[in-house]
């Protein structure tokens, strides 16, 4: 056992301007660089910022670094803020606010992810769609381009509905296309279709050429545990009560779906990010604890990169009104030993 590695980085805010990812660096480099992360739920992938009970504030970027965390994701509600006709042109005040929020990231030496989040016209109807979020990634990736190489771009949160596993395929070359258009070198994550589960893995097809992507993946196995009592899940109080491991097949069914991950990656040589995973509220944080530790333990075991589901709301490891992070939960993701390899 070892501690899983905490990545340290200098960070000035000079450097805000620099250039893309460096070609001579591979993608399982920038992966590294992703190291342990948090998400920052409930905010701009909301219709409206706050709209979920939730804004991003400068602070919580000065937290999360101090709390020994490598990066953020920031989920994105793009198409909420864009005209819906060509050219579907983003809202500028809401490109400032996404400025804003990047720059707090990248300032404090943390690595940013961008992706676009809760675009469900495109799992409605993907072909009608596909030409606006093509213009949305274009926009988003030439008004970043100059960023420097700890900013990286996810195509689409969770692909699903009528967004299948070939359309979803079929999907990716454009897409990438119109972002390599102005960052030829920019590390891009994206993930398979069925909400990025991971037994979809081999229905995914990648670009074979593009060198420059991360493959992502999340896991809230047991639903029955990690979403018991949720609002917004149908049936969930049923579930109340459950606790983690519930049984020994847990934990088997835990390692076997890492396991299985991990033999996709070295397969098809592309780096895994576990770009969210957590546990709501109403489950006992003792419970809580110990499946993010489970998590938090695998994913290091395999080498992968991971953002814990999520800093201040329902399933947050922050506590915004006592202000404080949730120990266990912050001792699980950034304090406890860890397999990794790396």
């Amino acid at each position: 056992m070892k501690h899983f590695a905490l990545f340290a980085v200098v960070f000035p805010l000079a450097t805000l301007l620099g250039a893309a990812a460096e070609p001579d660096k591979d993608a399982a480099y920038y992966n590294r660089l992703l190291g342990r992360g948090i998400n920052f739920g409930n905010c701009l992938e909301a219709p409206n910022e706050g709209a979920w009970g939730m804004k991003l504030e400068a602070d919580f970027f000065q937290k999360i670094k101090d709390a020994g965390f490598n990066s953020v994701r920031i989920p994105i509600n793009w198409a909420a803020h864009a005209k819906n006709d060509p050219p579907y042109e983003i809202d500028p005040k809401f490109f400032e606010r996404i400025d804003w929020a990047i720059d707090q990231g990248l300032s404090r030496g943390l690595a940013v992810v961008i992706n676009v989040h809760h675009y469900d016209g495109i799992f409605r109807e993907p072909a009608k769609h596909q030409p606006r979020l093509e213009a949305l990634w274009r926009q988003i990736a030439r008004r970043y381009k100059d960023r420097p190489d700890r900013l990286f771009f996810e195509l689409l949160n969770e692909p699903q509905g009528a967004l299948n596993d070939e359309k979803w395929s079929a999907m990716i070359p454009p897409l990438l296309a119109a972002i390599r258009e102005s960052n030829p070198e920019r590390i891009v994550i994206v993930g398979p279709a069925s909400w990025n589960n991971l037994h979809h893995f081999d229905n995914l097809t990648l670009p074979e050429r593009d060198c420059r992507l991360i493959v992502t993946f999340h896991d809230y196995s047991p639903m029955e545990f990690t979403h018991q009592g949720a609002e917004f899940m149908k049936d969930s109080k049923k579930w109340l009560g459950r606790k983690w491991p519930a049984s020994p097949k847990d934990e088997e069914t835990l390692h076997k779906e890492f396991d299985k991950a991990a033999e996709w990656g070295k397969k098809h040589h592309r780096p895994l990010y576990l770009g969210e995973f957590g546990s709501y509220h109403f489950a006992d944080m003792d419970s809580r604890a110990r499946w993010t530790q489970a998590m938090v333990q695998e994913a290091g075991k395999h080498g992968m990169s991971w953002a814990y589901w999520e800093f201040g709301a329902g399933f947050g490891a922050y506590d915004r009104e006592a202000k404080t992070w949730r120990q266990a939960l912050l001792t699980a993701l950034v304090e406890l030993p860890s397999t990794e390899k790396r």
